[in-house]
């Protein structure tokens, strides 16, 4: 547990003191923000920065900081270093200046940053690219909120009508002016998802568990071992570590509990609500702190329940037998490899929080990812009619772009659902497309402040990071070559590569 207080004190603190250090860059000042200037009772309206707040907290949380800090566990301690040095100097920094920079460019969205100041090919890229990853966020986070909601109402053939219901709320929510239901009922989902996480954080200082320290991660050989099924080695920690090794597959699997690609297509939603530039910092850099949070929490709860047995105290070993069958593995010391994540949120939060408690808890874990399925797709809609220029006052307009939108996530969500792994499988592409979407905006927000004689290293250094982070997945993954070996030969090179591209622009951009 010492790891993890340091570590919940580092976040707070880190609001306080680089927060402010990020926000004398940019400099907010009283100028008009677009939803006072631009209001179209639509997508540019003012609303009250409490609500601004959680709604953009709702926006980027989702299933990305309670899921991936679960698998990200599997890479033991080491999770919470990503998840403290990544939130503060990385992810917050993130969404606080691609928040500004929509704040001064009438409330844009991201491509349309990216286009003007990485250039119009580039632009072209990330429309295809961020719509696509925005239709993936659309089928994620259809399919674990319905498996949840299944498993509190209605057992197993109940998926497919929650899958239907959930889309169905999509569709209208996408559709309807953000202050009709977004406005109203995302800050109560959000003081869910805060309560929720407040009631484990009880818990575990009730609990004081003895957990994995940063200072012990060479023991983690040992917390579970391998075990021989129908003659394969069904691996332990050990074992999947040397099949994802830990850099960069880490950096991939806890994405929104440090940075997240995603969060740049979703605070120019906020950018069009806010009343004052000066209420930036606590909205977008404050919101990510809080995502943070959440995702210690996650991450030390798992922790407990993996390393040290802890599933044996909040689910029956009947319960987990069973789920283990399904996976063809006789018993759960192996859970780490095999768990449903969503069943994990379940069980641990009907344990700990009690009917009430839990009840209310999963809730808030629903309504993160639904929520945040419905402004992946308001995000897609404003990007397409950005990019054709189509008015979004009318109805008719906003359905001509929407219709596609929908009917694309619903492809990929029927081959998620036919394919065993499909979820894992489909989350590994959303994590690498996240972080990669990650890396344009953060170049993006580095030449901004380079060209207007801002302290460019702020995001120059997390840029060259996650890029070396996305190349070195491509290589490393199993999922694709499968060759950790070149690993720091290709992280070097792209150092190199990157750190003599950005000096050769610099230059020539000092020249102009």
């Amino acid at each position: 547990m010492i790891s993890f207080i340091i570590s919940l004190i580092a976040l707070v603190v880190g609001y306080f003191i680089y927060g402010a250090i990020v926000e004398r860059v940019m400099r907010p000042d009283d100028r008009q923000t677009p939803a006072v200037r631009l209001a179209d009772g639509v997508d540019f309206v003012a609303l009250p920065t409490w609500k601004v707040f959680m709604i953009q907290f709702l926006n980027i949380a989702g299933t990305g900081p309670i899921f991936g800090a679960i698998m990200g566990m599997r890479f033991g301690p080491a999770s919470y270093l990503w998840i403290v040095l990544g939130c503060i100097f990385a992810g917050a920094v993130h969404d606080f200046m691609s928040g500004m920079l929509s704040l001064r460019h009438d409330g844009a969205n991201l491509p349309t940053l990216i286009g003007k100041y990485l250039g119009n090919g580039t632009r072209v890229v990330m429309l295809v690219f961020t719509v696509f990853l925005l239709m993936m966020v659309g089928a994620v986070f259809v399919y674990s909120p319905a498996l949840i909601l299944k498993d509190m109402w209605g057992g197993n053939d109940t998926t497919i009508w929650w899958i239907i219901a959930i889309f169905a709320y999509y569709v209208i929510a996408t559709l309807l002016p953000i202050d009709k239901i977004i406005g109203r009922v995302y800050p109560l989902f959000a003081i869910a998802l805060l309560v929720m996480a407040a009631g484990l954080l009880v818990g575990l200082f009730v609990k004081m568990p003895h957990l994995p320290e940063l200072w012990n991660m060479g023991d983690m050989a040992q917390w579970t071992g391998s075990q021989v099924v129908d003659g394969k080695d069904t691996l332990g920690v050990a074992g999947y570590l040397q099949k994802n090794p830990w850099f960069p597959c880490l950096f991939i699997t806890i994405a929104c509990g440090a940075i997240s690609g995603f969060h740049a297509t979703q605070s120019p939603l906020m950018a069009r609500c806010l009343k004052s530039e000066r209420l930036a910092r606590p909205v977008f850099y404050g919101a990510m702190i809080t995502e943070g949070i959440v995702a210690l929490i996650w991450a030390t709860v798992s922790s407990y329940f993996f390393y040290y047995g802890g599933w044996k105290e909040v689910v029956s070993p009947e319960a987990v037998n069973e789920f283990m069958a399904q996976v063809h593995l006789p018993n759960g010391e192996n859970l780490i490899q095999y768990f449903d994540a969503p069943q994990l949120v379940n069980w641990v939060c009907s344990s700990w929080l009690g009917i009430f408690g839990g009840t209310l808890a999963v809730l808030g874990v629903v309504a993160a990812p639904i929520t945040s399925g419905d402004t992946a797709f308001r995000s897609a809609r404003l990007i397409i009619a950005e990019a054709l220029h189509f008015e979004q006052k009318s109805m008719v307009r906003r359905l001509m772009i929407s219709v596609p939108l929908f009917v694309a996530s619903l492809l990929l969500l029927i081959w998620q659902m036919e394919n065993r792994d499909g979820f894992n499988v489909l989350w590994q592409y959303f994590g690498w497309s996240n972080q990669a979407l990650s890396v344009f905006t953060l170049w993006m927000i580095t030449v901004y402040l380079a060209r207007n004689h801002k302290a460019y290293i702020i995001t120059l250094i997390p840029a060259i990071f996650m890029t070396v982070v996305c190349t070195s997945f491509l290589i490393a993954s199993p999922e694709a070559l499968g060759r950790g070996d070149l690993t720091p030969w290709v992280g070097l090179a792209v150092i190199v590569i990157a750190v003599i591209w950005f000096a050769m622009w610099l230059k020539k951009e000092r020249k102009k």
